[in-house]
Protein backbone atom coordinates (compact mmCIF):
# COMPACT_ATOMS: atom_id res chain seq x y z
CA UNK A 1 0.00 0.00 0.00
CA UNK A 2 1.28 3.74 -0.93
CA UNK A 3 2.93 5.51 2.24
CA UNK A 4 3.71 8.74 0.60
CA UNK A 5 1.08 11.67 1.41
CA UNK A 6 2.00 12.99 -1.95
CA UNK A 7 -0.83 10.04 -3.01
CA UNK A 8 -3.54 10.90 -1.25
CA UNK A 9 -5.20 13.74 -3.81
CA UNK A 10 -4.81 10.69 -6.50
CA UNK A 11 -7.25 8.58 -4.13
CA UNK A 12 -10.69 8.14 -5.74
CA UNK A 13 -12.50 8.83 -2.30
CA UNK A 14 -10.89 12.09 -2.25
CA UNK A 15 -11.49 13.14 -5.85
CA UNK A 16 -14.16 15.82 -6.56
CA UNK A 17 -17.61 14.38 -7.48
CA UNK A 18 -18.64 15.90 -10.90
CA UNK A 19 -22.56 15.99 -10.18
CA UNK A 20 -21.87 18.21 -7.00
CA UNK A 21 -19.14 20.62 -7.86
CA UNK A 22 -22.01 23.67 -7.11
CA UNK A 23 -22.69 21.80 -3.63
CA UNK A 24 -22.94 25.11 -1.65
CA UNK A 25 -25.85 26.60 -4.38
CA UNK A 26 -28.18 23.64 -4.51
CA UNK A 27 -31.47 23.74 -2.65
CA UNK A 28 -31.06 22.08 0.56
CA UNK A 29 -33.39 19.01 -0.86
CA UNK A 30 -31.13 18.74 -4.19
CA UNK A 31 -28.44 18.01 -1.42
CA UNK A 32 -30.22 15.60 0.52
CA UNK A 33 -31.11 13.97 -2.91
CA UNK A 34 -27.27 13.55 -3.92
CA UNK A 35 -26.61 12.55 -0.94
CA UNK A 36 -29.27 9.50 -0.49
CA UNK A 37 -28.26 9.02 -4.35
CA UNK A 38 -24.86 8.30 -4.08
CA UNK A 39 -25.14 6.09 -1.00
CA UNK A 40 -27.78 3.70 -3.26
CA UNK A 41 -24.78 3.50 -5.75
CA UNK A 42 -22.20 2.61 -2.80
CA UNK A 43 -24.50 -0.37 -2.42
CA UNK A 44 -24.97 -0.97 -5.45
CA UNK A 45 -20.97 -1.16 -5.45
CA UNK A 46 -20.77 -3.24 -2.62
CA UNK A 47 -22.97 -6.29 -3.62
CA UNK A 48 -20.78 -6.45 -6.74
CA UNK A 49 -18.15 -7.91 -4.21
CA UNK A 50 -20.86 -10.16 -2.51
CA UNK A 51 -18.40 -13.11 -3.12
CA UNK A 52 -15.42 -11.66 -1.24
CA UNK A 53 -17.55 -10.23 1.44
CA UNK A 54 -19.11 -13.96 1.86
CA UNK A 55 -16.22 -15.36 1.72
CA UNK A 56 -14.90 -13.10 4.96
CA UNK A 57 -18.01 -14.08 6.25
CA UNK A 58 -17.15 -18.19 5.89
CA UNK A 59 -13.79 -17.33 7.70
CA UNK A 60 -15.37 -15.30 10.45
CA UNK A 61 -18.00 -18.46 11.06
CA UNK A 62 -14.89 -20.42 10.95
CA UNK A 63 -12.55 -18.62 13.53
CA UNK A 64 -15.47 -18.88 15.63
CA UNK A 65 -16.46 -22.00 15.66
CA UNK A 66 -12.38 -23.25 15.73
CA UNK A 67 -12.50 -21.17 19.00
CA UNK A 68 -10.62 -18.20 17.50
CA UNK A 69 -11.45 -14.29 17.78
CA UNK A 70 -11.61 -11.67 14.95
CA UNK A 71 -10.35 -7.93 15.80
CA UNK A 72 -12.23 -5.31 13.67
CA UNK A 73 -9.29 -2.44 13.21
CA UNK A 74 -9.58 0.72 11.85
CA UNK A 75 -9.32 4.55 12.16
CA UNK A 76 -12.12 7.51 12.11
CA UNK A 77 -15.29 6.68 11.03
CA UNK A 78 -14.06 3.35 9.53
CA UNK A 79 -12.91 2.52 13.18
CA UNK A 80 -16.10 3.63 14.75
CA UNK A 81 -18.05 1.45 12.21
CA UNK A 82 -16.10 -1.28 13.57
CA UNK A 83 -16.71 -1.11 17.31
CA UNK A 84 -20.34 -0.46 16.46
CA UNK A 85 -20.42 -3.21 14.74
CA UNK A 86 -18.27 -5.61 17.13
CA UNK A 87 -20.49 -4.14 20.11
CA UNK A 88 -24.12 -5.22 18.96
CA UNK A 89 -22.60 -8.80 18.50
CA UNK A 90 -22.69 -10.22 21.90
CA UNK A 91 -26.87 -8.60 22.17
CA UNK A 92 -27.79 -9.78 19.12
CA UNK A 93 -25.76 -13.05 18.42
CA UNK A 94 -24.61 -14.02 22.69
CA UNK A 95 -21.31 -14.22 21.41
CA UNK A 96 -18.27 -13.22 23.61
CA UNK A 97 -17.61 -9.96 23.74
CA UNK A 98 -14.18 -10.47 23.49
CA UNK A 99 -14.43 -13.23 20.49
CA UNK A 100 -15.72 -10.13 18.16
CA UNK A 101 -13.70 -7.16 19.35
CA UNK A 102 -12.61 -3.84 17.79
CA UNK A 103 -9.41 -1.90 18.01
CA UNK A 104 -9.55 2.09 17.36
CA UNK A 105 -6.65 4.12 16.54
CA UNK A 106 -6.59 6.63 19.66
CA UNK A 107 -8.28 4.00 21.83
CA UNK A 108 -11.56 4.62 23.44
CA UNK A 109 -11.59 8.08 23.46
CA UNK A 110 -11.52 8.38 19.43
CA UNK A 111 -14.90 6.32 19.46
CA UNK A 112 -16.34 9.82 20.58
CA UNK A 113 -14.07 12.66 19.79
CA UNK A 114 -11.91 12.53 16.71
CA UNK A 115 -8.26 11.96 16.72
CA UNK A 116 -7.48 12.57 13.35
CA UNK A 117 -3.39 12.38 14.19
CA UNK A 118 -3.75 8.85 15.38
CA UNK A 119 -4.40 7.22 12.06
CA UNK A 120 -1.16 7.64 11.25
CA UNK A 121 0.42 5.92 13.92
CA UNK A 122 1.61 2.31 12.20
CA UNK A 123 3.26 1.20 15.27
CA UNK A 124 -0.49 1.40 17.49
CA UNK A 125 -1.96 -0.53 14.52
CA UNK A 126 0.53 -3.24 14.73
CA UNK A 127 -0.05 -3.17 18.79
CA UNK A 128 -3.82 -3.97 17.73
CA UNK A 129 -2.69 -6.99 15.93
CA UNK A 130 0.10 -8.41 17.42
CA UNK A 131 -1.56 -10.26 19.88
CA UNK A 132 -3.82 -12.70 17.61
CA UNK A 133 -2.22 -15.54 16.42
CA UNK A 134 -3.19 -18.45 13.70
CA UNK A 135 -6.77 -19.52 13.96
CA UNK A 136 -7.76 -15.92 14.38
CA UNK A 137 -8.95 -13.58 12.33
CA UNK A 138 -8.20 -9.80 11.65
CA UNK A 139 -10.46 -7.02 9.67
CA UNK A 140 -8.70 -3.64 8.53
CA UNK A 141 -11.09 -1.04 7.62
CA UNK A 142 -9.98 1.73 5.51
CA UNK A 143 -11.67 3.78 3.24
CA UNK A 144 -8.81 5.12 1.38
CA UNK A 145 -6.88 1.87 1.87
CA UNK A 146 -3.55 3.36 2.63
CA UNK A 147 -3.64 4.57 6.22
CA UNK A 148 -1.33 3.76 8.64
CA UNK A 149 -3.08 2.23 11.42
CA UNK A 150 -4.93 -0.13 9.46
CA UNK A 151 -1.74 -1.28 7.60
CA UNK A 152 0.01 -1.91 10.67
CA UNK A 153 -2.68 -4.20 12.33
CA UNK A 154 -2.71 -5.95 8.93
CA UNK A 155 0.88 -6.62 8.55
CA UNK A 156 1.19 -7.54 12.60
CA UNK A 157 -1.72 -10.13 12.58
CA UNK A 158 -0.21 -11.60 9.24
CA UNK A 159 3.46 -11.99 10.81
CA UNK A 160 1.52 -13.67 14.05
CA UNK A 161 -0.21 -16.22 11.22
CA UNK A 162 -3.92 -15.09 11.62
CA UNK A 163 -5.71 -14.45 8.52
CA UNK A 164 -6.35 -11.22 7.10
CA UNK A 165 -9.02 -9.54 5.19
CA UNK A 166 -8.40 -5.32 4.31
CA UNK A 167 -12.13 -3.82 3.22
CA UNK A 168 -11.72 -1.03 1.60
CA UNK A 169 -13.77 1.94 -0.30
CA UNK A 170 -10.49 1.90 -2.96
CA UNK A 171 -9.95 0.36 -5.90
CA UNK A 172 -8.41 -2.62 -5.96
CA UNK A 173 -5.24 -1.87 -8.17
CA UNK A 174 -2.00 -2.11 -6.46
CA UNK A 175 -3.31 -3.86 -3.07
CA UNK A 176 -3.59 -7.46 -3.86
CA UNK A 177 -0.95 -8.02 -1.51
CA UNK A 178 -2.57 -5.84 1.65
CA UNK A 179 -4.27 -8.76 3.62
CA UNK A 180 -5.23 -12.17 3.06
CA UNK A 181 -8.55 -11.16 1.14
CA UNK A 182 -9.74 -7.91 -0.62
CA UNK A 183 -12.96 -6.25 -0.61
CA UNK A 184 -12.58 -3.50 -2.56
CA UNK A 185 -15.81 -1.56 -3.01
CA UNK A 186 -14.31 0.87 -4.97
CA UNK A 187 -17.15 3.27 -4.38
CA UNK A 188 -15.94 6.61 -5.91
CA UNK A 189 -16.26 10.16 -5.03
CA UNK A 190 -18.10 11.64 -2.33
CA UNK A 191 -20.77 14.47 -2.39
CA UNK A 192 -18.57 16.39 0.28
CA UNK A 193 -14.85 15.87 -1.36
CA UNK A 194 -13.05 13.63 0.67
CA UNK A 195 -15.93 13.04 3.46
CA UNK A 196 -15.47 9.38 3.52
CA UNK A 197 -18.53 9.21 6.18
CA UNK A 198 -20.67 9.55 3.44
CA UNK A 199 -20.96 7.25 1.08
CA UNK A 200 -17.99 4.97 1.89
CA UNK A 201 -18.91 4.43 5.51
CA UNK A 202 -22.72 3.44 4.34
CA UNK A 203 -20.75 1.10 2.10
CA UNK A 204 -18.67 -0.31 4.79
CA UNK A 205 -21.31 -0.45 7.52
CA UNK A 206 -23.11 -3.24 4.73
CA UNK A 207 -20.14 -4.79 4.27
CA UNK A 208 -19.76 -5.12 7.76
CA UNK A 209 -23.18 -6.20 8.50
CA UNK A 210 -23.49 -9.02 6.13
CA UNK A 211 -20.17 -10.40 6.81
CA UNK A 212 -20.79 -10.77 10.89
CA UNK A 213 -24.65 -11.83 10.24
CA UNK A 214 -23.92 -14.36 7.43
CA UNK A 215 -21.02 -15.21 9.89
CA UNK A 216 -23.36 -16.08 12.70
CA UNK A 217 -26.11 -17.93 10.54
CA UNK A 218 -23.24 -20.12 9.54
CA UNK A 219 -22.48 -20.57 13.40
CA UNK A 220 -25.75 -21.62 14.34
CA UNK A 221 -26.84 -18.41 15.91
CA UNK A 222 -30.21 -18.27 13.85
CA UNK A 223 -32.87 -20.35 13.44
CA UNK A 224 -35.32 -20.03 10.58
CA UNK A 225 -34.57 -15.99 10.38
CA UNK A 226 -34.99 -15.47 14.00
CA UNK A 227 -32.13 -14.63 16.02
CA UNK A 228 -31.77 -17.37 18.63
CA UNK A 229 -29.11 -16.49 20.79
CA UNK A 230 -29.95 -12.77 21.83
CA UNK A 231 -28.71 -11.73 25.39
CA UNK A 232 -31.97 -10.69 26.77
CA UNK A 233 -30.43 -7.83 28.96
CA UNK A 234 -33.48 -4.79 28.52
CA UNK A 235 -37.18 -5.20 29.12
CA UNK A 236 -37.24 -4.40 25.24
CA UNK A 237 -35.09 -8.16 24.88
CA UNK A 238 -36.84 -9.58 26.86
CA UNK A 239 -40.21 -9.14 25.23
CA UNK A 240 -38.24 -10.02 21.76
CA UNK A 241 -37.24 -13.33 23.16
CA UNK A 242 -40.91 -13.94 24.24
CA UNK A 243 -42.16 -13.26 20.60
CA UNK A 244 -39.65 -15.18 19.21
CA UNK A 245 -40.16 -18.28 20.70
CA UNK A 246 -44.14 -17.54 20.23
CA UNK A 247 -42.89 -17.75 16.51
CA UNK A 248 -40.68 -20.43 16.57
CA UNK A 249 -43.45 -22.69 18.53
CA UNK A 250 -46.65 -21.33 17.92
CA UNK A 251 -47.12 -20.42 21.58
CA UNK A 252 -48.98 -17.53 22.83
CA UNK A 253 -47.76 -14.63 24.86
CA UNK A 254 -48.20 -16.16 28.57
CA UNK A 255 -47.45 -20.06 27.17
CA UNK A 256 -43.75 -18.38 25.61
CA UNK A 257 -43.10 -16.63 28.88
CA UNK A 258 -43.80 -19.69 31.04
CA UNK A 259 -41.76 -21.96 28.81
CA UNK A 260 -38.86 -19.31 28.71
CA UNK A 261 -38.77 -19.07 32.84
CA UNK A 262 -38.97 -23.37 32.33
CA UNK A 263 -36.02 -22.51 30.07
CA UNK A 264 -33.74 -20.45 32.42
CA UNK A 265 -34.45 -17.64 29.72
CA UNK A 266 -31.99 -19.74 27.43
CA UNK A 267 -34.42 -19.24 24.16
CA UNK A 268 -32.41 -21.78 22.15
CA UNK A 269 -33.65 -24.40 24.59
CA UNK A 270 -37.59 -22.82 24.89
CA UNK A 271 -37.91 -23.51 21.08
CA UNK A 272 -36.74 -27.30 21.14
CA UNK A 273 -38.67 -28.10 24.15
CA UNK A 274 -41.52 -26.77 23.00
CA UNK A 275 -41.25 -28.22 19.24
CA UNK A 276 -40.29 -31.62 20.90
CA UNK A 277 -42.52 -31.95 23.66
CA UNK A 278 -39.42 -32.56 26.48
CA UNK A 279 -38.06 -31.05 29.74
CA UNK A 280 -35.09 -28.47 29.96
CA UNK A 281 -32.39 -30.83 30.64
CA UNK A 282 -33.52 -33.41 27.22
CA UNK A 283 -33.07 -30.00 25.08
CA UNK A 284 -30.36 -29.04 26.53
CA UNK A 285 -28.76 -32.07 25.69
CA UNK A 286 -30.08 -32.35 21.86
CA UNK A 287 -28.69 -28.80 21.42
CA UNK A 288 -25.05 -29.83 22.83
CA UNK A 289 -25.49 -32.73 20.29
CA UNK A 290 -26.82 -30.47 17.48
CA UNK A 291 -23.35 -28.04 18.18
CA UNK A 292 -25.79 -25.40 19.40
CA UNK A 293 -28.16 -25.52 16.21
CA UNK A 294 -31.77 -25.33 16.65
CA UNK A 295 -32.82 -26.97 13.14
CA UNK A 296 -30.11 -29.28 13.89
CA UNK A 297 -31.41 -30.56 17.37
CA UNK A 298 -34.77 -30.54 16.27
CA UNK A 299 -33.84 -33.18 13.68
CA UNK A 300 -31.74 -35.26 15.89
CA UNK A 301 -35.15 -35.44 18.49
CA UNK A 302 -37.28 -36.28 15.25
CA UNK A 303 -35.53 -39.09 14.21
CA UNK A 304 -34.34 -40.56 18.24
CA UNK A 305 -36.09 -41.24 20.50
Amino acid sequence: MEENPTSWGRLPTEARHPESRDLDRLPIRRVVELLLDEDRRGLERTLLRSAEIARAAEWLAETLDGGGGCVLAGAGTSGRLGVIEAAECPPTFGTDPERVRAEIAGGRDAVFEAREGAEDRAEEGRAAGAGLEAGDLLIGLSASSVTPYTRGALEAARERGARTVLLTCAPPDGLEDAADLLIALDTGPEVLAGSTRLKAGSATKAALNAITTAAMVRAGKVFENLMVDLRPGSAKLIDRSARILSAAAGLDGAEAARRLEEAGGELKTAIVMSRRAVGAERARELLARAGGRVRTALALESSEP
